[in-house]
């Protein structure tokens, strides 16, 4: 039986994730692979990193501003404070209603957990948990979850239940101390497995400096500074198709992660 697994992708803002979150979706795509993006991050790249035309096709709505969906769902307007809202509202059917297909890969984003700054957003947030859970737990296929910066959405819960947390570091000590805070996170909330992937190296002796800091055995892959990355970014062009060498890497992390077998640790 083929293990799906559920990824997370993290790190601090500007280190690559969201480049890394596509090239492994498209990745797992062209070996035949069910796979399900997840945009988590409020900047909302992940799409556009997998070829998705917004000038063309228009902005994707995320869940979050779908407010007539919010209501309907929990009960509870948006934005409104006080009363009652369902706590776990129906989100089965938010894959085949609001993913959008980006080059065969169904696609959503989520939009960011909000916090009680003006209002009450407890509704909002009770659907995006609820709907994370359900991915988590009731889906069948892969899930990759690009993340927002930082580490303030796992003290969230935003990425409970999933099977294992990807932690993108690039040589700084502002990266480095957000990675080391993300795992100490990870190890608290249960999430079975945490590695990184060291990002934007220029050289063995980076590698090897931030593998000492955060332990050599969490490293799953090294991809080095790459300037094509860097030209994609810039271009709008998709990281899969332009960047060779940094798919050559991406070959061999989604490698180990097909080797898996059920039940059995992720390494």
């Amino acid at each position: 039986m083929e293990v799906q697994v559920k990824i997370a992708i993290s790190g601090k803002g500007g280190v690559g994730k969201t480049t890394i979150s596509s090239m492994i979706v498209r990745e797992l795509a062209s070996r035949g692979r069910k796979v399900l993006a997840i945009d988590a991050d409020p900047n909302a790249g992940l799409a556009d990193a997998l070829g998705y035309d917004s000038e063309r096709m228009g902005a994707i709505v995320p869940l979050v501003e779908r407010k007539a969906l919010i209501e309907e769902r929990t009960g509870a307007k948006p934005g409104e404070s006080g009363g009652y809202f369902v706590l776990n509202p129906k989100v089965d059917d938010f894959v085949s209603r609001y993913s959008v297909d980006v080059n065969g890969v169904p696609t959503i984003v989520m939009g960011a957990l909000k916090e009680a700054l003006s209002g009450c957003y407890c509704s909002e947030n009770a659907l995006l948990r609820s709907f994370l859970r359900h991915l988590m737990v009731e889906r069948d296929e892969w899930v990759v979850l690009d993340m927002e910066a930082g580490f303030e959405h796992m003290t969230r819960g935003t990425a409970q239940s999933v099977d294992l947390l990807l932690v993108v570091v690039e040589p700084g000590e502002r990266s480095i101390s957000t990675a080391r805070k993300l795992i100490e996170l990870a190890e608290h909330t249960g999430i079975p497995e945490t590695r990184l992937v060291l990002n934007k190296l220029h050289g063995e002796e980076q590698a090897l400096a931030v593998a000492g800091k955060l332990g050599a055995e969490r490293v799953i892959e090294r991809m080095p500074f790459d300037m094509e990355a860097v030209s994609a970014d810039l271009s709008g062009a998709m990281p899969y198709e332009a960047c060779p060498e940094l798919v050559a890497k991406i070959r061999s992390l989604v490698d180990r992660l097909e080797s898996l077998t059920e039940r059995e640790k992720i390494f």
